[in-house]
């Protein structure tokens, strides 16, 4: 009985065991002739020879002949090959939906090409790895270098799903036999291993994990819901992917000062400072003091996840950038036209104006004098917490600011 499993397997001990005599075929072959070489192979190979069992033999008949038979054609070959390989990129440039490759430039090629090979739009491959490479964290299983932390640099699985949950190879980067066992783990750049800490590889996988649940949009968003089993972090996915889809590039890590430098402010560190209203708590932000009206910019590209009234924030903008940054603007006196939940935002767009808004019931207002109270939050995956923003704000402030009004306003300036 043929078993496509135990073949598959089979073909790369077979794969294995040529390579390991040819290496020892052109090491020898550089010292002697060629004919010389060749019987000095089939030398090893004869030492080296193991009898196979019966039901490989049966299986396999011609396997042993093709061990004996192909190192004779390896030098006709080797040359050849290596003339032809060396012509061809490691990882050749694939045109996405009939994209131009000035428009491709800003997308790295491991989302075009597994994009294009599985049929998963690039900005929702890269939506799941950015959001994964900020709140997933390294498995405690994994082999760390000494000296040498690991990073998670895009969404990871978890080992057992990556190599196969049987399989008996620890960290295991044989994609036929990581497939021999149902692992997700993929070879996206045909280098015949699928390591996790190759974006070819890993989002190779991916996408392919993706299709897996099938061929509609609805397909793929079953999947995600399925595994993250979390809301938030679907909704967040979906909407970074909306962000990079808008730019065309995951190149979006500029940031602005959110205040309009041409205005009046002033600013020290108020992180960790006392507050009573709402109960006895610190403040977890920076508050930036500025007159009545001061045009509150964007420090990001992003999009907005909260916006209306918040008791203590009064009128308030949650934003969440494309490196799944929250940054949060409260005590807002208005909004700027054309900002909404779920409006796409870049670097220095006016979103909103000074107040002294919150502390009460909605409306409430002037209870403090007129500031911007700016917070900085870290997404874990499960919930997101503060740090301080004032290290940020001095450096933002040295930087030069373009100001993007309402459309209302066509004109730009730039300071």
């Amino acid at each position: 009985m043929f078993i496509p499993h135990l073949a598959s397997t089979l073909e790369d001990i077979a794969e294995e065991s040529v390579s390991i005599l040819c290496t020892t075929f052109t090491g020898t072959s550089s010292r002697m002739s060629s004919k010389s070489g060749v019987v000095i192979m089939l030398r090893i190979i004869k030492r080296r020879k193991v009898q196979p069992s019966p039901l490989i033999r049966a299986a396999f008949p011609g396997l042993v002949s093709c061990l004996v038979a192909f190192p004779l054609v390896c030098s006709t070959l080797s040359a050849h090959a290596t003339a032809e390989l060396s012509h061809v990129p490691k990882h050749p440039s694939i045109p996405v939906n009939g994209m131009s490759d000035q428009a491709t430039q800003a997308i790295p090629d491991w989302y075009r090409r597994a994009s294009a090979r599985n049929g998963i739009p690039w900005y929702l491959l890269a939506g799941l790895d950015v959001y994964g490479a900020t709140t997933t964290k390294v498995p405690p299983d994994v082999v760390r270098p000494k000296g040498k932390p690991i990073t998670v640099t895009g969404y990871r699985f978890p080992t057992t799903f990556w190599q196969g949950l049987f399989n008996p190879v620890q960290n295991d980067d044989n994609p036929k036999r990581i497939a021999l066992f149902e692992g997700r783990g993929r070879d996206g750049d045909n280098d015949h291993k699928a390591l996790q800490d190759d974006p070819y590889d890993r989002v190779e996988a991916i996408a392919a994990w993706l299709r897996s649940g099938g061929q509609t949009e609805q397909d793929q968003m079953n999947v995600l819901w399925n595994t993250l089993n979390n809301p938030a972090g679907v909704e967040r996915v979906l909407a970074l992917s909306n962000v990079y889809r808008k730019f065309q590039t995951t190149q979006l890590t500029a940031r602005c000062f959110p205040l309009h430098k041409r205005y009046n402010y002033s600013f020290r560190d108020t992180w960790g400072e006392g507050r009573s209203f709402g109960g006895r708590r610190i403040h977890e932000g920076t508050d930036l003091f500025a007159d009545y009206g001061t045009p509150v910019l964007s420090t990001c590209y992003g999009y907005v996840e909260l916006i209306g009234w918040n008791r203590l924030g009064g009128w308030r903008i949650g934003l969440r950038s494309a490196d799944n940054q929250y940054f949060y603007f409260a005590h807002l006196s208005s909004y700027a036209k054309q900002i909404k939940q779920g409006a796409i935002v870049r670097p220095g767009q006016v979103i909103g104006y000074v107040g002294s808004s919150g502390y009460g019931r909605p409306g409430t207002s002037g209870k403090f004098p007129p500031h911007l109270h700016f917070g900085a939050y870290r997404d874990t995956g499960t919930r997101e917490w503060a740090f301080d923003p004032y290290p940020l704000l001095k450096q933002w402030e040295r930087k030069p600011q373009v100001v993007i009004y309402p459309e209302s306003k066509k004109n730009k300036i730039k300071h």
